[in-house]
């Protein structure tokens, strides 16, 4: 049978239960068991109050909510997913965050911005010097600029950025110039097709993309740009807004892709994306719809080469695979270089060397990046001793990973010739 203590009888010794052979002690209060001790521990009965060590509640729902210890507020929750920790895999929904900010959940270990040179720091060509460009000239690297009328605006990678940038690209006009329905006045970035595969644009399994920059001007309203294909017969214009004048703003601006058109996915040009600051109506065309034509920006947008001395800034500018703008991704800077120089590149060499007359003096230059395609050479500066005065450069290979450059010697003797070159195997 089991021991039972009807009541307490106080003493100076205290009181000490021995049960019988069942090993079982039963404690009671008003003849109802609020306690059995065993060998194996103490069993309640009941709920034992907060005050005296207990929660008070009978399911673990209960006692966590009288404990002040909301899932998902206080503790974390667990259940066979998060138990996967110990294994290999976990699986999440909704979105992982650190520091109140969002983690990539696509591409998190890898290269998730399809922009090149995004925070505006690659300058190769004019290394921050302003510039008045002409239709198709480039400025900061992989940025062109699509101009139809000359000399109305400049162009220069600036030190004004927001916080966790360096960089951004200024526009300034430089006259108020009405617009006509034919004009554009864009800055664009052509992405390779090679970089734009996995989007499977042009399929029914087209994948959301999501657009995110840092913009500044010192006017405020509507403006507006443009995804456009090779062709270029498909376009999707977008428009933002600017509320406050000369204040750095972050926009994002999330793109069904396109089921339909033709979308590259080799070196040639995958995606058009265009920036307008001044586009007529004949390319304009009304924001967040696909359409079979050649658009560069929104209808409605504003004009920043109507007003003189007017300002337009961008930097911080990303494309990525989903629905929501992750944290910029800041990629280090030889990487950056890099990939600028997969289109442009500047290099130099000096060549010395002895002749005795009319015979070859030069040698294989490699580019230190590997050119999306057979690279175009611009000879900017040379100098030169016993040798002709002209460079000639002959491809080797396919001239996309290095060329060959000699000159003519002109008399016996040593001889020297330097030379200073750009490479450009830009889309």
């Amino acid at each position: 049978m089991t021991s039972k203590i009807n009541a307490i009888t106080t003493g100076s010794g205290g009181i000490e239960v021995t049960g019988d052979s069942s090993g079982e002690i039963e404690l009671q209060a008003d003849g109802s068991t609020i306690a059995t001790i065993t060998s194996s521990g103490l069993s309640l009965t009941g709920t034992l109050p907060i005050a005296d060590g207990g929660t008070g509640q009978s399911t673990a729902s209960d006692a966590r909510a009288a404990l002040g210890l909301e899932i998902g507020t206080d503790v974390q929750s667990y259940d066979a997913n998060t138990a996967k920790y110990n294994d290999t895999t976990a699986n999440f929904t909704g979105t992982l965050q650190t520091s109140g900010n969002q983690v990539a959940t696509q591409n998190a270990l890898g290269v998730r911005n399809l922009i090149i040179n995004g925070d505006m720091r690659i300058d190769q060509r004019n290394a921050g010097s302003s510039i008045t460009p002409a239709n198709n000239e480039h400025c900061l690297d992989r940025y062109r600029n699509i101009i139809t009328q000359s000399s109305k605006y400049s162009v220069q990678q600036v030190s004004d950025a927001p916080s966790g940038f360096t960089s951004s690209l200024k526009v300034t006009s430089l006259s108020s110039y009405s617009i006509t329905s034919g004009d554009i006045f864009a800055i664009a970035q052509r992405i390779e097709g090679y970089n734009i595969a996995h989007l499977d644009w042009g399929t029914a399994n087209a994948k959301t993309v999501t657009l995110s920059f840092w913009v500044k001007s010192s006017l405020t309203g509507t403006f507006g740009g443009a995804f456009r294909n090779e062709v270029p017969n498909r376009d999707y214009p977008f428009s933002y807004t600017i509320n406050t004048a000369n204040t750095w703003e972050k926009k994002t601006i999330t793109i069904a892709g396109d089921t339909t058109g033709t979308w590259l996915t080799n070196n040639g040009i995958g995606i058009r994306l265009s920036f307008g600051f001044g586009v007529g109506a004949t390319y304009s065309g009304t924001a967040g719809v696909w359409a079979s034509s050649n658009i560069v920006s929104s209808t409605g947008a504003t004009s920043v080469v109507g007003t003189s001395g007017a300002t337009w800034q961008i930097t911080g500018l990303q494309l990525e695979v989903g629905d929501t703008a992750t944290p910029f991704e800041h990629r280090p800077y030889d990487m950056e270089l890099a990939r600028c120089q997969r289109y442009y590149e500047i290099g130099g060499f000096f060549h010395v060397g002895y002749v005795t007359g009319a015979i070859n003096l030069g040698s294989t230059v490699k580019f230190a990046v590997k050119k999306r395609a057979s690279a175009t050479l611009i000879q900017t500066s040379t100098s030169a001793s016993r040798t002709s005065s002209t460079t000639q450069n002959a491809s080797t290979g396919a001239q996309d990973e290095s060329f060959l450059s000699f000159r003519t010697g002109t008399s016996a003797g040593a001889a020297q010739y330097s030379e200073i070159w750009a490479a450009s195997a830009e889309l």
